[in-house]
């Protein structure tokens, strides 16, 4: 019979970071992930302090920034690599009202930190009102990320590339199969609702597409350029070009209709042919508040969920993977803001 103190269940952003928590506090864990690509791993990784839609900020954004780049650089000593990809995001300008608000917006104490006041052009692309730089942005390398972290954990014995079989947990012997536990965290995105425990939790799926596209001139820019959506160059002479925003349409294949919208969108700036070579979608677990939600089981106490992230899943992931875990060992309060018990289900 092998012990452990942590079970983590999921791969995406939540689960790695909580594990890296747990490594970090020298806790023993085994984290269970059945391969299959999650919303984190098809996400495009991007860094971004501010809602660009209407230029704000969001909930301890400045915190979360400065956690995320002190914890990368603590995993970077486990794989010998750095994730962190420092190109900002260079916002494209609809018209000059837009660009008088981002002016207007960068002289406020909120944004002053992240919306640059000086205005560029683009080479390349169509931006005919200029761009803005919003610091502090960067993007992740999601590929890397996902390829390294995992390998190092299974290396030193933490992963099991497996699917979690809810039929052999024992929820009063604190046992999973041959293994028993102290605590076990659902990290799962979008899978938790085959999980019997936590399946009610108040999530709502909400269906990103993503194009990889080859561009027959390729973009001379080490940043990453928004207007509709985020492009930003990837290896192999291609680009990331996403990521759309569905509510209604679930099912589990492509939309044709998110893909016209991604060549549309990319059409609108980038003047010359370019060439779809992929397409991918994922499902972010959102919360109608757009806030994680973290809390344990109301019989099992011993039981968390660790889920939520939306489209912030980094920064969420992050920042909040500390916070559960020193509600778990040190009796922490977690925030209102996060707490699962803001919701009744």
């Amino acid at each position: 019979m092998k012990n452990v103190e942590y079970i983590i269940v999921g791969d995406g952003y939540a689960a790695l970071f909580f594990a890296h928590q747990l490594i970090k506090n020298n806790k023993s864990f085994a984290l269970f992930s059945d391969g299959r690509k999650s919303a984190s791993q098809v996400s495009a990784g991007i860094i971004n302090p501010v809602v660009l839609k209407k230029f704000t900020t969001f909930w301890k954004a400045q915190e979360q920034i400065d956690f995320l780049k002190t914890t990368l650089a603590e995993i970077e000593k486990f794989t010998k690599k750095n994730y962190l990809v420092d190109e900002n995001i260079r916002r494209i300008f609809h018209d000059e009202r837009e660009k008088e608000l981002w002016f207007k917006k960068s002289q406020t104490e909120e944004l002053k930190p992240f919306l640059a006041t000086e205005f560029s052009e683009i080479e390349g692309v169509k931006n005919p009102f200029g761009t803005g730089k919003v610091e502090q942005s960067a993007r992740l390398d999601v590929a890397g990320f996902f390829k390294d972290f995992p390998n190092f954990l299974e290396e030193r014995g933490h992963l099991m590339r497996e699917r979690f079989d809810y039929s052999k947990l024992d929820p009063l012997k604190n046992q999973y199969r041959e293994m028993t536990f102290k605590n076990i965290v659902f990290a799962e995105g979008m899978g938790v609702t085959e999980n019997p425990y936590f399946k009610n939790i108040p999530l709502n799926p909400n269906k990103g597409h993503h194009i990889r596209v080859k561009l027959s001139e390729n973009l001379q820019n080490n940043f990453t350029i928004k207007k509709k959506h985020f492009l930003f160059p990837l290896d192999e002479d291609l680009h990331f070009y996403g990521g759309t925003y569905d509510r209604e349409q679930l099912h589990h294949k492509i939309d044709d209709s998110a893909i016209e919208q991604l060549i549309n969108g990319l059409g609108e700036i980038y003047m010359q042919d370019f060439e779809v070579v992929e397409e991918h979608f994922g499902f972010r677990p959102t919360v109608r508040d757009r806030r994680p939600l973290l809390g344990n089981h109301s019989e099992f106490q011993n039981f968390y969920v660790f889920n939520g992230l939306g489209a912030r899943g980094i920064l969420n992931g992050c920042f909040f993977a500390e916070v559960l875990f020193r509600h778990i060992e040190n009796g922490d309060e977690i925030p209102s803001e996060v707490d699962l018990k803001r919701f009744d289900f």
